[in-house]
């Protein structure tokens, strides 16, 4: 099946952190529709769905879904009709007109319905989902880096800035990860929000007698 991304159920928990809490179930290394069949099987249907939500691309999955609610439902209430559409719509032309019509309906409809969420899976496809903002907006500098990078910091993060237990985790040495984290470091401008005064300032206010002797020391070492 070609729209199987993945060789491994493990190789599809890797790839969504999320997705071991939603689907609550231990990855293996079992092919992804084995696994699938495996959950269907022993009649965990929940977290069955839950893992084929993953496992599908975007659009795929957003079609999955409107076909599952249109068939589960004898009659889908005329109320949830427009939401499922505005998904069909999108997953029929993924355009970004589309897209974007499905995103309102969904933003503004019941979020007790299923077919709201069908909307806003495909409003949430890609693209700008902030509606009525315009404009060029930079995104935040961590955001500028490679999803690996963001992935090194995140964990370096996690590890409370242990390089043993960095190197642990991503299986290299110890030079590896300080030249990567000042590779790093280097991309990111920093602001420094309180500069320290210059000493010239400082030896300008002891004379005019603004500060004291103890306190233009104090000021200088902070400095250093």
């Amino acid at each position: 099946m070609a729209l199987i991304r993945f060789a491994t159920a493990r190789d599809l928990f890797e790839a969504f952190p999320t997705a071991q809490q939603d689907v609550d179930a231990e990855p293996s290394d079992t092919p992804p529709l084995d696994y699938l069949r495996t959950l269907a099987d022993s009649g965990e249907l929940n977290k069955a769905v839950a893992f084929c939500a993953y496992l599908l691309p975007r659009r795929e999955a957003v079609g999955w879904g409107c076909w599952s609610v249109r068939r589960l439902a004898e009659k889908l209430p005329a109320e949830e009709e427009p939401g499922v559409r505005a998904a069909e719509d999108w997953v029929e032309v993924p355009e970004e007109d589309r897209r974007v019509a499905a995103l309102e309906l969904g933003t503004r409809s019941n979020y007790q319905w299923p077919s709201t969420w069908l909307a806003l899976a495909a409003g949430w496809s890609g693209g700008n989902i902030a509606l009525g903002i315009e404009g060029a907006f930079a995104p935040p500098q961590l955001a500028r880096l490679s999803a690996e990078d963001q992935v090194f910091v995140a964990a370096f993060l996690r590890s409370h800035g242990s390089i043993k237990e960095m190197e642990q985790m991503f299986g290299v040495s110890y030079p590896t990860v300080k030249a990567r984290l000042t590779r790093i470091a280097g991309a990111l401008q920093f602001i420094e929000e309180a500069p320290a005064p210059a000493k010239t300032d400082v030896l300008d206010k002891l004379a005019s007698g603004e500060i004291t002797p103890e306190e233009a020391i104090a000021q200088m070492e902070g400095g250093e």
